[in-house]
């Protein structure tokens, strides 16, 4: 006999279970099933995120999302309104502080803490100056402005964030399985079901693809390309006898970011040749911290003269090649097929509003709440990128 459900979600980690959070919080007694691959996580985006979130981001869109998911984020109980027993998320609001080397960067930086803070952010831009009052250990000479975001930036417990959303949407109705889909079933303009390897064919009203770096690979069970690959990033976990700072930001440089990380630092670049891996790969790039790193970051902040990589891990973007933003929405020649796809980097900070937005759209034929119109998946059809500049 074929399971049914109203809606099927095709993956269970951060995006996928804050959409089930959502539309069972909206609408009761929605029968919704939720397919996760590897309930562990263990190779998610999610779980190997550094978990930060900011309202520093050059679409407005992007800043409109960071206002209510940092809210959502700070009073996280209150806010999923289920007791799951996660009364915090620890969020350490440190801000992040973007730093300019040119008279264009500074003009930038200018432009979108105006925009940004037409939204509701606090974001301050100083002078090198001003950026080395604040933060004596840093090396300013070089620099001709800073953007700091003084309330609402930081970082929180990332899989707190996922177990919070997985237990609401349970204590809410919807079914989660281990599984993996393995094929889509599309009838006349529509999908009408999705076969899972194991469970085999479950008919459905409206299916989600939240499956991460392997979401083109879902699209295509439905003939439909999507420009969304796995980019890897080694994570460095360091630490720096000489450069005790827990009151430092996350530092974006040009070369590399870092943040503090309790008694240690977590650090990372964008490889000079970065370009897609395999969904597996993990193993890690480890040359990256002494040969490009390490010599930037001691430039930075002298301090850091004397370090030590305690630990490294490998974490997948879900990529979007076209512009580096969210892929949202109903696919138009498959109109109950919904895309939560290419966060480049940003997905978690935004699973808060992202899974509200989905939700709504599928159960009122359209955005509510935030307008995300921009990020839906016409824009991708069209070819038209819709840029996010500021990608860490």
């Amino acid at each position: 006999m074929t399971m049914q459900a109203d809606v099927v979600i095709i993956g269970g980690a951060v995006m996928g279970a804050s959409c089930a959070y959502w539309l069972t919080r909206m609408q009761p007694g929605l029968d919704l099933l939720v397919v996760e691959r590897d309930p562990s996580f263990a190779q998610a985006s999610t779980a190997l995120s550094v978990a930060s979130i900011r309202s520093q981001f050059s679409t407005a869109v992007n800043v409109a999302i960071s206002r209510f998911g940092i809210g959502f984020i700070r009073d996280f109980q209150e806010s999923l309104g289920v007791d799951v027993g996660i009364g915090s998320l620890g969020l350490k609001e440190n801000g992040y502080l973007f730093l300019a080397h040119s008279a264009e960067g500074a003009a930038l930086l200018t432009d979108l803490a105006e925009m940004q803070r037409g939204l509701g952010a606090a974001t301050e831009v100083w002078t090198p100056d001003q950026v080395k009052a604040r933060f004596p250990w840093l090396e300013v000479g070089d620099l001709t402005a800073g953007s700091f975001g003084t309330r609402d930036e930081g970082w929180f417990d990332n899989m707190g964030l996922l177990a919070g959303f997985r237990a609401a949407a349970k204590a809410q109705g919807a079914r989660f399985v281990t599984d993996e889909v393995v094929g889509l079933t599309v009838q006349s303009g529509r999908v009408t079901g999705v076969t899972l390897g194991k469970g085999g064919p479950v008919a459905c009203n409206t299916a989600v693809n939240a499956a991460g770096t392997r979401a083109s690979v879902v699209a295509r069970m439905a003939g439909l390309d999507l420009p969304v690959e796995p980019r890897k990033r080694t994570v460095f976990v360091i630490d720096a006898p000489n450069a005790r700072h827990p009151d430092a930001p996350l530092l974006v440089d040009t070369g590399f970011y870092l943040r503090p990380e309790q008694n240690h630092w977590i650090t990372a670049t964008v490889p000079q040749e970065d370009g897609p891996c395999d969904a597996n790969d993990f193993d890690p790039d480890l040359h990256l911290f002494e040969e490009v790193i390490w010599e930037q970051l001691y430039n930075r902040a002298p301090g850091f003269d004397a370090v030590k990589v305690v630990r490294h891990w490998v974490g997948h973007y879900a990529y979007n090649t076209l512009d580096q933003n969210a892929i949202l929405g109903p696919h138009p020649d498959l109109p109950n097929l919904f895309f939560m796809n290419g966060f480049s980097g940003h997905g978690l900070q935004q699973s808060p509003a992202i899974g509200r937005g989905l939700a709504e759209h599928i159960l009122h034929g359209g955005w509510q709440s935030l307008d995300l119109s921009d990020l839906s998946i016409d824009r991708v059809l069209r070819g038209e990128p819709f840029l996010e500049k500021a990608v860490v």
